[in-house]
């Protein structure tokens, strides 16, 4: 099980066995300044349930060992209340309805975006009365869970992003010849950053080669 946020946060549990999808789930929630756990399968969710508590349950129905139908109709023959969002492949009316069945609260349909799978987060914790918009800190960035962004200054990002360095030149020093211009001034910059960071920065700011540069929030 891998865990990152902050410990004053609401605590969700990711149930994804696709490692990427899992990372992206994790990337988006920690950002927005929830406490995320991420288990791979339905066995390990329903251990992780009965051992700690959590605000939500992001629930992908392919699972390996038991499927997310199963999971969800153990956790409510439990007594186990904790809203569900289910995670499905495709908007198929029999799934959605059996999900519904065994206690599910809501689903979103793979491929999903940031936007729909926030809006429907919000939705239960609001429903549940758990929701926590309150703005954090991390690093130099104020973050704003309701926008989904952070900031430092006049430079404005959102997790994940690749933005490369001719992009940064451009936004964040003014340049405009940027295509013709030889200069290790991000670079530099990027250093410094990650230097402020601490023993983290290298994870947090990331490298990818080749593109860019973006931040990734699981890497603390």
């Amino acid at each position: 099980m891998t865990e990152v946020g902050t410990s004053q946060a609401l605590r969700i549990l990711v149930v994804e066995d696709e490692p990427s999808i899992q990372r992206g789930l994790c990337d988006v929630l920690t950002f927005r300044g929830y406490r995320v756990a991420a288990v791979e399968s339905g066995r390990r969710a329903l251990e992780q349930l009965a051992a700690e508590s959590f605000a939500l349950v992001l629930l992908d129905v392919m699972l390996p060992e038991l499927d997310g139908f199963s999971v969800c109709r153990e956790l409510r023959a439990r007594g186990c209340q904790v809203p569900v969002l289910m995670l499905t492949a495709k908007a198929d009316e029999d799934d959605v309805l059996r999900g519904f069945e065994v206690g599910a609260d809501d689903y979103v349909s793979k491929p999903f975006s940031v936007r729909e799978l926030m809006a429907r987060v919000q939705a239960l914790l609001k429903r549940s009365g758990k929701l926590s918009n309150e703005r954090f800190r991390f690093g130099p960035f104020e973050v704003d869970p309701e926008r989904g962004r952070g900031q430092s200054g006049e430079v404005e990002v959102e997790p994940g992003r690749i933005v490369g360095r001719r992009a940064l030149l451009r936004e964040v020093w003014g340049m405009t010849n940027v295509e013709s211009v030889e200069t290790r001034t991000v670079d530099v910059h990027i250093a410094k950053l990650r230097r402020k960071l601490g023993r983290h920065g290298e994870a947090l700011v990331q490298t990818v080669r080749g593109q860019g540069y973006r931040l990734c929030l699981s890497g603390r």
